[in-house]
């Protein structure tokens, strides 16, 4: 797999894409057969990708709606999806 050596490019990713690439990361560094400059560049490239991957978890978690049911079982609207943190 082939780094990109800038991380501008992370901005534009799915989450798919970068949660592959993160975990291909993880992958490499947990092996310890990389270099340490290497290892740095990709370490930050990694923290690019989950800073990515934790935003757009975000932006989808606002998006999630809960079903509210009438009182005799039936579907009868929506209201935000209350997460507590």
């Amino acid at each position: 797999m082939s780094e990109a050596t800038s991380n501008d490019d992370v901005a534009g990713l799915p989450f798919e894409a970068a949660l592959k690439q993160l975990e291909d990361i993880v992958a490499r560094l947990e092996r310890g057969d990389v270099p340490l400059e290497e290892s740095i560049a990709i370490y930050t490239r990694g923290e690019t990708l989950k800073a990515r991957c934790d935003a757009l978890l975000k932006q989808a978690e606002a998006r999630i709606e809960k079903i509210t049911l009438s009182a005799d079982g039936k579907p009868a609207g929506t209201t935000p999806l209350d997460v507590d943190r």
